[in-house]
């Protein structure tokens, strides 16, 4: 035989990709995600440099514009825009996710990536509202940041582990106990599942809202169906008059 039978074997697999939905209740509301940030600025014991909490609320502050965490963690201060009054931007290059020293080219705990669902050389510009950047004005002049935002004291990258449990502090000190028991917040990164949530409810088309989370607007409905708030009284008072006869008087 002049070849090998197992190279004409087709295999075929049965098992389908899932697309797993955002569970609405781990999803803060504007409200319950202020507090949070002003509770993390508190934990931690205050030492020359600030509190422990203080250096990360710019990076939890993120939620503002829906970052994953190892975006927020590339952010750099060259490539921020942040006038003295009304929106900004930032500019989103690389993203340096925790994968573990054995893992990493480098033989650092943090590798440096491309960003996730994007291509290799995409950079996204993002607009970030007033609130953000007032955070990042203020994290930039406090700590007297040059180059990477989202630094440890000792100008290392944060480390998971270490904003993990700031985020767990700061849930205790923000929620009451039944809401720290349940999935609201429970993880640093449903403050991105929020921040595209807020965008969704409050009128941002499906296809921008994608293109600033670094999704395909299949993907994002499906991911986010359950976190699309269908208010009726809201949708009513959006009625642009198509329901009604043009002299004012109701179909029936």
């Amino acid at each position: 035989m002049d070849f090998n039978p197992v190279d004409k074997l087709r295999v075929t697999a049965n098992r389908k990709k899932v697309v797993e939905a955002v569970d609405r209740r781990s999803v803060v509301n504007p409200r319950q995600a202020r507090e949070l940030l002003a509770a993390v600025s508190y934990v931690g014991s205050r030492g020359k440099d600030g509190k422990r909490g203080e250096r990360l609320v710019a990076f939890f502050a993120s939620y503002f514009a829906a970052l994953r965490p190892g975006d927020a963690l590339g952010l750099r201060v060259k490539n921020c825009h942040l006038p003295q009054t009304g929106w900004g931007s930032v500019t989103v290059e690389r993203s340096p996710p925790a994968a573990g020293k054995r893992y990493t080219d480098s033989g650092e705990v943090h590798d440096d990536r491309g960003l996730k669902h994007r291509g290799e050389d995409d950079a996204p510009t993002l607009p970030i509202p007033p609130q953000l950047v007032v955070i990042l004005r203020e994290h930039i002049n406090r700590f007297k940041v040059t180059d990477y935002l989202l630094r440890s004291a000792k100008g290392m990258p944060v480390s998971p582990s270490s904003y993990v449990r700031v985020w767990r502090e700061a849930r205790r000190l923000a929620l009451t106990p039944a809401q720290v028991d349940s999935p609201l917040a429970a993880r640093p990164y449903d403050l991105r599942h929020a921040g595209v949530s807020l965008w969704l409810n409050a009128g941002v088309n499906a296809p921008e809202v994608a293109d600033r989370a670094g999704h395909s607007v299949d993907v994002l409905l499906k991911v986010y169906a359950k976190c699309i708030d269908g208010d009726t009284k809201i949708m009513n008072e959006r009625d642009p008059g198509f329901m009604r006869d043009g002299d004012g008087g109701d179909r029936i």
